[in-house]
């Protein structure tokens, strides 16, 4: 055995961890997977029917399932019966199977990848969204977008995950506000409702959009490493995984039904372009709100996993010494993403390429290779045949969405006047992102 319990991880350089409760693991869980991505939702039963709502159903399922596997990985058990943690995060679990050096590279930059173009496009999103609150906004983007960095600077401070769940019951409450007003609105339109207009088919061209769109709704994997071990009683994590993927299934799915009846074939990529001007001002601006509240957590995902590989830089006699330099590592990372949310173009599409593999990789791919790996003598037959039919399913998502993402990237540096598919993807994964993305997924 590495470790146990009992032995102190070196990822918080502040003074010991603070434990939380089952209910703050729970919000952190439900801020990555109730993001804006559910606003995209209602799109993908306009394009994909019954199918679309399947699909909903199904990701949450698949997403719950590797994220156990994955916790269930950092365990093992002793000739006693006693199951005792030796491992402490997603790089623990892959050093297992492929080395150290190698589980470094690959996780590591996977996951620091993902959760700075995650924490980017949190910036970028309150910066659209915010110049699109009445159409007259007079701020530039770069503006609104340095002034939300001044915002999030106070985020350098953050000392554990138990700060960061405050943040994540914040942006729970903006996203139930948000649906509320949405759908008390769809309600009210409930005369109108076409529900011979959901059917079976889908549009080849525009549903596999909506894969990804789905899929990446649901990515926590990233987290749920450092959440599982910092819990106060983890026998819970497993009953607190169940029911935010049950509640987040539930609610994507009766809000994405609710909006496609009430727009049907009128219903945008986003569902708030349907809403009347004077209700999308106030749901613009608490989509503002939920964004600049659901950057905290991937920031300390991010952070985390970079403190760790440069704990011999920090570790050193004078506690004022790490502090510093941490202050200035967590500086300078929010600065470079202010940096490339003005700078980078297209990065929206970017953001879809990369998603498409490390999203992808890290929620479905992984985690079941490392569970068939590690538990390899102890798999039933439909838990190898889960594990195997997950790896396909994440490979096929992979590939095609990295070729989708390609070929958009390509529309949008042509002079092909027949782009606007592409222009319709960019505004999805822009406007609509939360952690996203998948990969979005320190631990």
């Amino acid at each position: 055995m590495q470790k146990s319990d009992s032995i102190p991880t070196r990822s918080s350089f502040a003074g010991d961890r603070a434990k939380i409760s089952a209910w703050d693991a729970g919000w952190n869980v439900t801020n990555a997977i109730q993001g804006m991505f559910v606003l995209c939702l209602p799109f993908a039963i306009k394009h994909g029917g019954y199918m679309g709502l399947i699909l909903i159903v199904g990701t949450a399922v698949i997403c719950n399932y590797t994220g156990l596997i994955l916790v269930d990985c950092l365990y093992e058990t002793e000739p006693n019966g006693r199951r005792v943690r030796i491992r402490s995060s997603y790089s623990d679990v892959a050093a297992a199977v492929w080395g150290e050096n190698i589980s470094n590279i690959v996780i590591n930059t996977c996951m620091v990848l993902e959760c700075t173009m995650i924490c980017v496009l949190y910036i970028v999103v309150v910066g659209d969204l915010t110049t699109s609150i009445d159409g007259t906004t007079p701020i530039p983007h770069m503006a609104v977008c340095i002034i939300a960095t001044l915002i999030l600077l106070p985020c350098i401070f953050l000392r554990d995950l138990k700060e960061v769940s405050r943040f994540s019951m914040g942006c729970s409450v903006a996203q139930l506000l948000v649906l509320g007003m949405i759908m008390l609105y769809c309600f009210t339109k409930i005369s109108t409702w076409q529900w011979n207009k959901i059917r079976f088919n889908y549009s080849a061209q525009e549903f596999p959009v909506s894969v990804g769109v789905i899929v990446f709704s649901y990515t926590s994997q990233l987290f749920l490493p450092s959440l599982e071990g910092d819990m106060e009683r983890r026998g819970d994590f497993k009953k607190m995984l169940n029911w935010t993927h049950l509640s987040a299934a539930a609610a994507k799915a009766i809000f994405a039904l609710v909006c496609f009846l009430t727009w049907v074939d009128n219903t945008e990529e986003e569902v708030t372009n349907n809403l009347p001007r004077g209700l999308r001002t106030i749901v613009n601006f608490s989509l503002v709100i939920k964004a600049l509240l659901s950057y905290p957590l991937p920031f300390f995902a991010a952070l985390e996993t970079l403190e760790i590989r440069l704990s011999d830089i920090f570790y050193v006699n004078c506690n004022y010494l790490i502090r510093s330099k941490m202050l200035i590592v967590r500086l300078g990372f929010i600065l470079g993403t202010l940096l490339l949310a003005v700078c980078v173009p297209h990065f929206d599409l970017l953001m879809g390429l990369t998603g498409s593999l490390t999203g992808s990789a890290l929620s479905f791919i992984f985690p079941c290779i490392f569970h068939i790996s590690i538990k390899r003598l102890k798999l039933r037959y439909h838990e190898l045949f889960f594990d195997v039919a997950i790896i396909i399913l994440g490979v096929l998502f992979s590939v095609t969405g990295f070729y989708n993402s390609i070929s958009l990237l390509a529309q949008q540096y042509s002079d092909d006047p027949d782009s606007d598919h592409s222009f319709a993807f960019a505004t999805t994964f822009k406007t609509s992102l939360e952690a996203e993305l998948s990969d979005s997924r320190v631990l």
